[in-house]
């Protein structure tokens, strides 16, 4: 188990079961799962092994706040949120990459160099709230967000960005994030780009995805490989040749879905729905790098769209937020009757209800996989087939 000095000194408190021994911790997971499903038909339903994670350096995303003063900035945590004086730093944290240390140490000296004067929650001032690092695991490139209070150290950014970027070669994209509210909201609307790269490319197994700012993105990607890989393995002998993504984010899930069938030989339409533009741009940029053409991606609430639509897909992927897909969507999909449906979920709470809302569905396969090592957090995929469809 990794040793964590700001766990042991009580400093955070994050990886709340980072004294649990790993096996004790999937099992405790397992049994949580388990028991959202009772009361449920599970006569068809075939167990695979749980997906372990790394234990440590798995994460691809830094989420830091800024504390302390510009000329020793503190990247981390407020272990009060509205005390400055309970700031950890984090730069060293075990979940992170190793080499992250060093981009964190040249990121305090630019903020230095730059006058970026940490935002103090209780006085109100200064502009640099967070500092945002994602990072590509094919290539290595990085992503660098800075949420600020406003635009007003744009041109101290601009002047010294140069030589950041001189120093870590590695960050290809970098943009300023602002938030002006005085309120708990990790970023505003507006994104100004300061390269000309807006994105960053990832590859899942042989599947171009995108990370922009604003889109999300899972972070731990070698488990998030292996959950589009499987949901991909599950589907791809099925009489499939219309699906619908909802919640899709970057497209993960579907354009594994679609490409493993159109290499199947497969004339497969895909339709993608997600709230945030900028996930939809990313799809989008993924499906014309894949050179799938029957596909439509748009920006729109998922649920609505769903509920006023007359065709009826063969497959039916879904992959809410953690309050899940609710009563109501559940019971039109019931209506609507799409031969399969996938679901992944982060909350098999939410899951479970949706689950027992899913009346003319049974289950057939379901795995977890553990994003979140050291929480009591995890992911799950669930396979359910309509009880009276003929298609095995």
């Amino acid at each position: 188990m990794p040793v964590c000095p700001h766990f042991i000194a009580g400093q955070c408190r994050s990886c709340q079961w980072l004294e649990m021994p790993y096996s004790q911790q999937l099992d405790e997971k397992k049994a949580h799962l388990v028991q959202q499903l009772v009361g449920l038909d599970l006569s068809q339903l075939e167990w695979l092994p749980t997906y372990p994670s790394a234990q440590q350096g798995f994460r691809n995303k830094a989420k830091m706040v800024v504390s302390g003063s510009v000329e020793r900035p503190i990247l981390g945590i407020l272990s009060n949120p509205n005390d400055p004086q309970s700031a950890v730093d984090l730069s060293d944290c075990l979940l992170y990459p190793s080499h992250f240390a060093h981009i964190f140490h040249q990121l305090k000296i630019f903020i230095g160099r730059a006058g970026l004067v940490p935002y103090h929650i209780t006085k109100r001032k200064g502009e640099l709230k967070y500092i945002l690092l994602t990072e590509s695991q094919i290539n290595g490139t990085l992503m660098l967000r800075f949420v600020l209070r406003s635009t007003a150290k744009l041109a101290l950014i601009q002047r010294e960005l140069p030589l950041l970027l001189a120093n870590l070669p590695q960050i290809k994209v970098v943009s300023l994030n602002i938030q002006p509210k005085h309120a708990a909201i990790l970023e505003g609307e507006e994104e100004i780009f300061l390269t000309e790269q807006k994105q960053l490319e990832e590859n899942f197994n042989q599947i171009p995805l995108f990370i922009r700012p604003q889109g999300f993105f899972q972070t731990n990607p070698k488990v998030a490989e292996s959950l589009y890989g499987t949901a991909q393995q599950w589907i791809k002998n099925l009489p499939i040749s219309n699906i619908w993504d909802l919640f899709c984010g970057v497209g993960g899930f579907g354009l594994h879905c679609a490409a493993i069938l159109q290499e199947k030989g497969r004339n497969v339409q895909l339709t993608g729905i997600e709230i945030s533009p900028s996930a939809i741009a990313s799809a989008s940029s993924s499906a014309e790098k894949l050179g799938l053409t029957q596909v439509k991606f748009q920006s729109l609430d998922a649920a609505n769209f769903a509920l006023v639509q007359n065709e009826r897909p063969d497959l039916l992927i879904v992959n809410p937020p953690r309050r899940g897909i609710g009563k109501e969507l559940a019971q039109f999909l019931n209506k609507l009757q799409p031969h399969f449906i996938l679901y992944s979920s982060c909350n098999a709470v939410s899951m479970g209800k949706d689950l027992r809302e899913l009346s003319r569905y049974q289950a057939q396969k379901i795995q977890l996989f553990d994003m979140f090592p050291h929480t009591a957090h995890y992911e799950v995929l669930i396979f359910l087939k309509r009880i009276d469809d003929k298609f095995k």
